[in-house]
């Protein structure tokens, strides 16, 4: 969820913000309080209301009644927070465990660690929203030092998914080459990149290149129907919310990699925001709270919880990892009258599938969700549970770079015990 979702709106409710509206929060929390953009406010409620949902009674806000739905299958962990109240770092950080560029995201490390399970599409794939992608840009799914193979691959919700994939029409609407030639001058590249290779051995951008002419010419028989959602019923199409406008854009990333999970793709990530119109395209509520997340949860709301059911119907879920999350969580006081700034201290995020125990709440914010409190939750721990639900030792998912054996979570990390059913 790109911009940065407040986590005292949604998922982590706050009597206390309603009991002290209007009152400073220096005093009431341990250290100092800082703030980002200026403009600190007293201490806000949320304009949004909470309910119980399932028999675990786990609450959830107004803003997302579809995916509270799913409370049970639901694991919250409350007490996650980052270093940077910078959108660039602290994204990186939440795909690479460091708040600076050059280290490979997590996707790139689960696919070094797992493989591909369709040698026909890229193994990792990412889907950003149409008003454009995260402010990190490609450095948000890069590889860095692994192997360049290993780093995402754009696919676009709208459109050809992947541009100049087909080969070209002529006049008469039939391929100017055919399938016999355009394998003929793949060999003749290969051969001319394998002279290259001798050349610039260990090149692994060249080696990726390579690969990749390979790939594309293999996605041009798989990738057309694992992306084609009008194959799916209207009943599925509505569960996303493919029939409503608002709904429709996310609805259509959410079944795309129901879709690409279905055929082997072994990491979806898809983005929610786009850093187009920043203050109005993302989550980056600096101005008004409730106007803001109730457009970007109207939006995301229904296709998510679409994404739950339709895994578990098909018997997908227990054997994929869906994560909700956004690069960090905002303020309990106001900023501009009606809007929360930026907060690292503290950050919901959640998890279902894949074997976790739902129907649960890990750790928790302080009283006014300005810091994790109990049990708290770094993105070291986090990229540890990911793995081990993946059935990786995060200690053990190494690669030697500078003389040294690097890890997706560094020299730290430990998995959140509760979360393993």
């Amino acid at each position: 969820m790109t911009g940065g979702v407040s986590h005292v709106d949604p998922f982590d409710p706050k009597p206390a913000l309603s009991k002290y509206a209007g009152q400073p929060l220096d005093g009431k929390v341990a250290g100092d309080v800082i703030v980002r953009q200026g403009h600190p406010g007293p201490l806000m409620p949320s304009p949004f209301g909470f309910r119980r949902y399932g028999q675990s009674g786990i609450e959830v806000s107004d803003l997302f009644p579809h995916v509270g739905g799913h409370a049970d299958e639901i694991a919250f962990v409350r007490s996650v927070y980052g270093q940077s109240n910078d959108h660039v770092q602290a994204t990186y950080e939440m795909q690479m465990g460091q708040t600076r560029m050059g280290f490979p995201s997590l996707g790139s490390w689960v696919t070094y660690g797992l493989g591909s399970e369709n040698t026909s599409l890229p193994a990792y794939v990412v889907i950003h929203d149409t008003r454009g992608g995260p402010i990190g840009g490609v450095t948000d799914w890069s590889a860095g030092f692994l192997p360049a193979s290993y780093q995402g691959t754009l696919f676009r919700s709208t459109g050809d998914p992947i541009i100049d994939l087909k080969p070209p029409v002529g006049a008469n609407g039939v391929s100017a080459i055919s399938e016999a030639q355009e394998r003929a001058r793949l060999n003749l590249l290969a051969k001319l990149n394998e002279l290259d290779m001798q050349q610039y051995p260990g090149n692994t951008d060249l080696a990726a290149r390579i690969s990749s002419y390979e790939l594309a010419f293999r996605m041009q028989g798989c990738a057309p129907e694992a992306l084609d959602v009008t194959r799916e019923s209207e009943a599925t199409r509505k569960l996303y919310g493919l029939d409503d406008p608002i709904t429709e854009p996310f609805a259509r990333q959410c079944l795309m990699a129901r879709r690409l999970v279905e055929h082997g793709v072994r990491f979806v990530q898809l983005f929610h925001g786009g850093m187009g119109n920043q203050n109005v395209d993302t989550w980056d509520a600096h101005g008004d709270v409730k106007s803001n997340h109730s457009q970007h949860a109207a939006e995301s709301d229904r296709p998510i919880a679409g994404l739950l059911a339709d895994l578990k119907s098909r018997g997908l879920l227990d054997s994929t990892l869906v994560m909700w999350h956004g690069e960090f969580g905002r303020m309990p006081i106001s900023q501009r009258g009606v809007g929360r700034d930026h907060n690292p201290g503290a950050m919901t995020i959640w998890m279902a599938g894949a074997g976790i125990k739902g129907g649960q709440a890990i750790g928790a914010s302080d009283d006014f969700g300005y810091k994790a409190e109990q049990q708290p939750v770094s993105y070291h721990d986090l990229h540890a549970t990911i793995l081990q639900l993946l059935g990786i030792d995060h200690k053990k998912l190494t690669y030697r770079f500078n003389g040294r054996d690097m890890r997706l979570t560094d020299v730290y990390g430990v998995p959140i015990p509760q979360i393993v059913a």
